[in-house]
Parts: structure tokens; sequence; C-alpha cells
């Protein structure tokens, strides 16, 4: 090894779904939605000026919208490029202390990474059998917590209730909840934010606003606490989000009947696609969230998964301990998941499974 060798930090990276470069594909892998972002969107990106000007470091026209649109003071609300990256500034922000950061052994799997990234110590309490957390786990001391609510790759959510009482048995640490998929039948915690000063709360628009593509993400906490992560946040790196960017999510924001319709039609698509992959041998709990984690009660999941790459069909599978029979697909339209059931249905026939 160089001598400059010796002073590259090294981590493992996280590993994002597969992005096809073929489009004639039917993409389940990446809980993207399926469905187009509000029209507004596109009136503002035909009307896009002065992007020679630097935007708004303090990103304040999006945080007043997002403050009244939860009912929130603009102190208490803070914006990022993409949940990932408020997610991050969070890690780096909060967890500075020698005791381990909590969450669990299967779930979002960029948390281990920010963790190792930072030098922050961790554990992950391992989920029950019917992949649930335990909430028990979360009683000890610690350095943080962090719950993803609903669960990925799970889909499985919890109570208000639940995290409330994981608030109370940790107010000394701060407590992360992210509700990335929470507009999909989940339970927010944002109820909570006023009682409990530990408490933050993050959000995407990747899943249930369509806009992955662009990158934003948000979180809700008091004021102290936006304060702290606003401190880091400029100090890396002031101008992250385009001026676009901020304009296309406060149009977003402001069309809440688009939101709400494609909300239920993907939701409505889950129901009925749950429904028809029981009937086809497979288990899976209840989703809260824009997929369904599921495993076959006779048929490997690898070899599902393989197969509908094949047939151009791709979901995201998990080469990991106590997960390595399950495929996580996420619902597209109407007609994507009629493709998807159509392709299972040949695929177990011909597996004779």
């Amino acid at each position: 090894m160089k001598a400059w060798e010796a002073n590259i930090r090294k981590v493992t990276p996280y590993v994002p779904g597969e992005q096809p470069k073929d489009s004639n594909v039917i993409k389940l892998n990446t809980n993207e939605n399926p469905y187009p972002p509000s029209p507004k969107v596109k009136e503002i990106l035909a009307n896009v000026d002065n992007l020679r000007k630097y935007p708004d470091p303090e990103v304040v026209k999006l945080r007043e919208a997002l403050a009244k649109f939860h009912g929130f003071d603009t102190s208490e609300v803070f914006v990022g490029v993409g949940s990932d990256d408020v997610l991050a500034n969070a890690f780096l922000t909060f967890f500075n202390g020698d005791k381990p950061v909590l969450f669990p052994d299967i779930t979002y799997s960029f948390y281990d990474v920010w963790a190792n990234l930072y030098n922050i110590p961790y554990e992950q309490p391992a989920l029950n059998d019917d992949f649930r957390i335990v909430k028990e786990d979360y009683y000890k001391p610690n350095g943080g917590v962090v719950i993803a609510n609903p669960n990925a790759p799970t889909a499985i959510g919890e109570s208000v209730d639940f995290i409330k009482d994981i608030l109370d048995h940790n107010q000394e640490s701060v407590v992360i909840v992210d509700e990335a998929y929470v507009d999909f039948g989940g339970e927010t915690a944002l109820c909570l934010v006023k009682d409990y000063e530990n408490l933050l709360v993050v959000r995407t628009f990747s899943k249930s606003r369509s806009l992955a593509g662009m990158r934003i993400g948000y979180a809700i906490a008091n004021k102290a606490l936006i304060a702290a992560l606003n401190d880091i946040k400029q100090s890396i790196n002031s101008y992250t989000m385009t001026s676009a960017t901020i304009e296309v999510a406060v149009a977003s924001v402001l069309d809440n009947d688009y939101f709400n319709e494609h909300v239920k039609k993907i939701i409505d698509t889950r129901e009925w696609f749950s429904k028809e992959m029981r009937e086809l041998g497979f288990s899976f709990a209840d989703s809260s969230a824009n997929f369904i984690f599921a495993k076959h009660n006779k048929a490997n999941a690898a070899d599902i998964f393989n197969a509908a790459k094949t047939k151009g069909i791709y979901v995201r599978y998990f080469n990991k301990p106590r997960i390595n029979n399950y495929l996580r697909i996420t619902i597209g339209t109407d007609e994507e998941m009629r493709s998807f059931i159509d392709f299972i249905k040949d695929y177990l026939t011909t597996a004779g499974c």
C-alpha cells in the first residue's frame, strides 16, 4: 500500500436499485411513482428563469409552503436534496456521542452506511419473526434512535402510539422517524413534534409526489433541532437545492387534489394486487407503503427475480440473511401489475409450483 492510500476513507457504499438503460421495461424495483407529477410542475419547468443566479440558500419559499401545509412554523422545517441528504445531515448533526445509535437489523440499508462513514457506533436490534420492531429493544441507553415507519423493505407500519412509546423511553437522545412511505397508509408522527423536542420527522417528494428525479426531502422538528441541522448544512454546502427544484416543490405542495388522487390510485392498485398475489401462493404482511414484500410458499425468490428480468420486469431482491427469499415489488400502474401477474402465473405453471 502506498503511503497516500493509507489515508483514504474506506466504506462499503449503499447500493441502489438497478436503473435499466432500456426504457421499454416494467420497473418495479425502486419504489418510484408510476404517475407523472402535478401538471403545475410542468408549467413551472416551462418558465424557469434566473438560473445564472444562486438559489436561496435558506429555501424560504419551500419551507413556508411546507410549514403551512403541515401546520408548523417555517423555523421548524428543514429541506435537503432528497430525504437521503436530510438523513445524512441528521446523522452527522445529532449522533456525535459514544453510545450506539439504534435501528433495526432489517430496514433502509443506508443507515449503517452513514453510521460507518461518520464513525458512529450503532447496534441493530433484530425484528421479530413477523418482521416487526420490538419496541422494548429500544428502551436501553443509546446515542439515538432511527425508525423507518412504514419500514423498508418490509412495508410494515407502526402506530403513532408505538412511536410515542419509543419517544417516552428515549427522552435523552434524538429520535428520527423516516416517513418516506407514510402517505400510502401509514400513521404520521408529525402530531408528536410539538410534545417531543427530540423528535425529527423526515419526508420525501420522491414517492408520493412523483419527483424522485428532482431530489427533494425535508424534515420537521422543533426549531432547535432544525437550527442545528442548518448549521451543519451551511458548513458543507449552502446552495444544495436549485432554483428550479424549489419552484417545482412548491407547485407540488400546492396541488393537493392531484396528490390525493394519485396516492389513492396507488393504494387501490396495491390492494387489488395484494389479493391476486396471495391467491397465487405468496405471503406477506399488509403493506402501508407503495410496495409489498413477499415470498412464495414454493418458488425461490432469486429464481423469480432472474426470470422476471429476462421478461423485462424489474423487481428488487436482497441477498441478505433472513430476507433472501423475499421480493420487494413496487406498485406500478394497473397495467404494469397485470403484466406482472400474467408473468408470475406463467412462471409458476412452468416451474410446477
